[in-house]
């Protein structure tokens, strides 16, 4: 058995044999356990050894799918909820191409990320959850990833409700290893790009090593138009067939071809600002629009499904032309980490992490809108854009315009300089530690000190209008001199002249000089940046030699300080990107003193044991916790193993887990926002007898309708607040907030038989309990806390504001501490590995891995009032099952792995039927990838395939599945 430490202070004893409990981690053929540093506890166990549920996944779960970050490979976590970069429907940008682990569907911002046991600074823009994005870590240093299902505050401190993910690297590098990697889609498309270069050497005759990895990797955009799914336009429109909601027929249906018949780029004439078929303007009974170069030409609307804003075909804005599938994402990586042993029993270690990520988005950003129904753009006969053979036209179509009344064009201006959202990240961390050990009283004790500095810059850009200056450049005449100018510069009022502004042409897409694309056109964005200062401090050892061992203990004091700056662009600033309060600049920081301490007691074990009792243990951890901002905590975790025998065991653990509130939900300034609707009012005519308690919604509106009198009857009451933009919402941050809590309790058995070497089986149930929780108050919620309360509370109800009928004129946004989410389920893991010739008298046919791994969601439920609640098991967001197999095979040189992705049939929402959703349950789906790998000399050659089936996301969603469609990798790595 051999013995070592890591430049973090974790102590691997026994290295040959280690037997994961993730899928993805080999059994040994020894039956010697490895005993380390798991996540979960500052004291070396097995991962089967442990009270709670971790899952290891080795460096080989990277390569051998072809994948070039973190985030990839975690996807294929089933208690993790996969996070793609892209659109979730047509319209909305894809993002940054910025991943973070989700698991349980809990938040991200709820689980707890990790590098080498120790925190690190958070990705996120300006002051948002604290996450850190997958493509910050380097996979070429990668050893293992550990995964905490569920828990781990009394160990690590806030976030960790829903668990961790620790990203443990390689100390002991040595050699030269080169790798690239080249894949893309079958059909030549969404190219990835992966190169690395790693090097590592011993010195000091093995007392210090350095290494030095280096990584680039890129994935360019994917639009809507290349993949059949999305590229068939697919819209939900009203079913026109539908009667009643017991009828058995769906209130909508989908059709394909789906373009908005009330615009498009060049300009679709109505006679009214109304959002109906209606309100076009007809000449001898078809349609008028522009064309490209701005004249009067017939308008195809192509199928008007009804009332919506969908046609089948014609030539309204094609809805393909919305948004981009998928970002691209760039990235360079560089890490050094080095070690040194000062003495036989003090090491000196370093870790020095840079990295930069882009992400582009060509479609981030959705033009200009001046559409029908809203702010279409009037224009008259004296508009001096049109011309004589146009007014004609117009005049016989319309005898108000001809008399000198108005007209609307409704249109996309798709004349910003570029739609590209652009986002870069830039992350540095340094780290400097100091590691040893000693012996005291026949005792060995280790410690660790370590101080870290980390820092993310970021900015995020994309061109957006200028509200300040779009309506005058629309507002054209001709000077005395006949020249087209803006009108606020030919009137008889000096005082609003703007020397800059230059008219813009609004009929047709290629009438836009550049000057006046430049003119209302502005840059809107943010540079933001994430400092974090931490301080750790770690002792553990043995405290007592019991009978079946010593019990052990671990202790450590962290001492975090971490800020960020929030810094809109000037034209934010300013107010040129919004109509209600302009952003300012934003600082904020705190600092957290937290004292740890953990016990690991065996009162069975070793020679002391009682028949079908081998080794029973029990463990108990407690934080305390002083936060600058969120006050002080305490929280804890207690568990026990009982070691049956026959390599049977059971595991249980209770813990007390908290997320303190971010900067931005304490402290974020108020910003007043007019014109907006609120969703729902609970005294409206259509509420007043729902909710969660109908009676006490009904006596709270009676009541305060019986202080008003004046209020419009509550008997049929409507309030047009619901729909229209007619309230002014502020927002900001919540001083007062708290840590939201949660109450994990865990559960299971742990089968790995000595007479069956290789095999590892796990099973745990999973329980956790969230109060408090930090969720994000809408006005709707707020209305709904209000009036299904009693009694009612009353900062709650002093919120928003009713005006003399009644109807809401004001409300407010913020995060509160009224979130409850209850989450029930299992997670399971099987490995079987062995020499396939065991089985054909010991002959060499090589070795065969079974693995496979499941997550069960038996409930998710989630409220944010605290009176509201929904579920979302068993839906498409949360399917009930989530369930991986693995094959591998190995012998000699070459390396096979087969591997299924298993969704099953699921609701689109928990509540939905057919008299809801016209497709109530998607289908299930199935995600096959193969590889092989071969070794030759100095060379590992690799090629695979991912999506083999091609098989898309089930319909009608794009992340029930796949969207990417089937992608082939090449590969190979060069050691020297």
């Amino acid at each position: 058995m051999s013995v070592r430490r890591t430049a973090a202070g974790v102590i691997y004893v026994g290295r040959d044999g280690a037997a994961s409990a993730g899928a993805n981690a080999s059994a040994a053929a020894s039956q010697e356990v490895a005993e380390v540093l798991v996540t979960g506890s500052r004291i070396p166990r097995t991962s089967t050894s442990t009270a709670a549920p971790v899952t290891i996944l080795d460096d080989e779960a990277i390569t051998e799918r072809g994948y070039v970050n973190l985030g990839e490979m975690l996807n294929q976590v089933t208690s993790n909820v996969p996070s793609f970069p892209i659109s979730v429907t047509s319209g909305f940008p894809a993002g940054s191409g910025a991943t973070s682990p989700n698991l349980f569907n809990l938040g991200a911002g709820r689980t707890l990320t990790l590098l080498n046991g120790r925190r690190m600074v958070t990705s996120s823009s300006g002051l948002g959850d604290r996450t850190v994005d997958t493509n910050v870590i380097p996979t070429g240093l990668i050893q293992r990833v550990d995964i905490v299902q569920a828990g781990g505050a009394a160990v690590y401190g806030s976030d960790a409700i829903a668990g961790v993910v620790n990203y443990i690297l390689k100390d002991s590098f040595e050699g030269l290893e080169l790798d690239a990697q080249y894949g893309e889609s079958t059909k030549g498309d969404y190219p990835r790009t992966f190169l690395r270069a790693t090097w590592g050497k011993n010195f000091a005759e093995g007392r210090g090593n350095i290494a030095v990895d280096l990584e680039y990797s890129k994935t360019r955009p994917l639009l809507e138009y290349a993949r059949r799914r999305t590229a068939e336009g697919p819209r939900n429109v009203p079913n026109l067939a539908n009667r009643t909601t017991t009828d058995g027929i769906p209130p909508t249906v989908w059709v394909f071809n789906g373009h908005f018949w009330s615009q498009n780029y060049d300009g679709v004439i109505f006679q009214t600002n109304t959002s109906l078929p209606t309100g076009l303007l007809r000449l001898n009974g078809g349609a008028l629009q522009f064309s490209p170069g701005g004249q009067v030409i017939p308008y195809d609307t192509g199928l008007i499904q009804g009332t919506s804003s969908t046609a089948i075909g014609g030539q309204g804005l094609d809805v393909r032309e919305n948004s981009t599938l998928a970002a691209g994402v760039e990235r360079w990586n560089g890490t050094v980490i080095g070690r040194y042993d000062l003495t036989d029993s003090i090491r000196l270690s370093g870790e020095l992490l840079v990295g930069r990520q882009e992400g582009r988005d060509p479609y981030g950003t959705q033009q200009i809108f001046r559409t029908a129904g809203s702010n279409a753009v009037a224009f008259n006969r004296n508009n001096p854009f049109l011309s004589a053979q146009d007014i004609a036209t117009l005049s016989a179509a319309s005898p108000t315009f001809a008399a000198g009344g108005n007209l609307f064009v409704s249109r996309r201006f798709n004349i910003l300089p570029t739609r590209e959202r652009y986002s870069r990240t830039e992350t540095f961390r340094g780290l400097v530690a100091l590691d040893g050990d000693f012996a005291f009283a026949e005792r060995n004790f280790n410690w660790s000190l370590s101080y870290s500095r980390a820092e993310t810059d970021g900015t995020q850009r994309v061109w957006t209008p200028n509200v300040q200056t779009i309506d005058r450049a629309l507002n054209a005449t001709r000077n005395a001199a006949g020249q087209i100018v803006c009108s606020i510069n030919a009137d008889a009022n000096p005082a609003n002249d703007d020397p800059r502004c230059v008219p813009l042409n609004p009929f047709g897409s290629q009438t836009a000089s550049q000057e006046a694309i430049l003119y209302v056109s502005v840059l809107q964005g943010q540079n933001y940046k994430n400092t974090q200062d931490a301080f750790l401090a770690v002792m553990s050892g043995d405290v007592i030699n019991l009978p079946a061992g010593p019990a052990k203990f671990s202790v450590s004091y962290e001492h975090r300080a971490e800020s960020v700056a929030f810094r809109p662009f000037e034209a934010d600033l300013r107010g040129l990107t919004t109509t209600g309060t302009a952003p300012i600049n934003r600082d904020g920081e705190f600092n957290t003193d937290e004292f740890a301490g953990e016990l690991l007691v065996p009162v069975l074990g070793g020679d002391f044991t009682l028949p079908f009792v081998e080794a029973l243990e029990f463990s108990g951890s407690y934080r305390f916790v002083d936060h600058s901002l969120a006050g002080k905590e305490e929280v804890w975790g207690v568990g026990g193993r009982w070691e049956v025998g026959y390599g049977l065991s059971f595991r249980a653990s209770k813990s007390r887990n908290f997320r303190a509130p971010t900067l931005d939900q304490l402290f974020a300034p108020t910003f007043a926002a007019p014109g907006n609707p609120i969703g729902t009012d609970p005294c409206d005519a259509d509420r007043i007898n729902g909710g969660p308690a109908p009676a006490t919604r009904l006596a709270n509106c009676q009541a305060e309708w019986a202080r008003n009198p004046g209020y419009d009857p509550l008997v049929g009451f409507q309030d047009p607040a619901e729909n229209t933009g007619l309230v002014t919402i502020t927002s900001g941050g919540n001083p007062n907030l708290r840590n939201e809590l949660s109450e994990t309790v865990t559960w299971g058995i742990s089968f790995q038989p000595s007479y069956i070497p290789g095999l590892t089986f796990t099973a745990d149930r999973i329980q956790v309990d969230l109060t408090d929780g930090l969720s994000a108050f809408t006005p709707a919620s707020f209305l709904a806390t209000c009036y299904d309360s009693s009694p009612q509370p009353a900062d709650i109800c002093a919120t928003f504001q009713r005006n003399a009928m009644g109807h809401i004129i004001a409300a407010r946004q913020t995060t509160f501490n009224a979130g409850k989410v209850l989450y029930r389920g299992e997670v399971y893991n099987f490995s079987y590995r062995f020499p396939i010739g065991r089985f054909f008298d010991d002959a060499d046919f090589g070795t065969l891995e079974i693995a496979a791994e499941a997550t069960h969601t038996t409930r998710l439920l989630t409220s944010v009032t605290g009176f509201d609640s929904s579920r979302s098991d068993g839906t498409t967001a949360t399917p009930d099952w989530r369930v991986r197999g693995d094959l591998r095979y190995s012998k000699g040189p070459l390396r096979l792995f087969y591997s299924v992705y298993y969704l099953p049939s699921v609701k689109a929402a928990f509540t939905d039927t057919i008299e809801t959703n016209p497709i109530p349950v998607v289908k299930a789906n199935y995600t096959h990838t193969i590889s092989a790998a071969y070794e030759w000399e100095n060379y590992t050659f690799r090629a695979g395939v991912n999506n083999l089936t091609n098989e898309m996301p089930s319909f009608p969603t794009r992340t029930y599945g796949d969207i990417f469609g089937r992608q082939f990798f090449v590969g190979v790595r060069a050691r020297y």
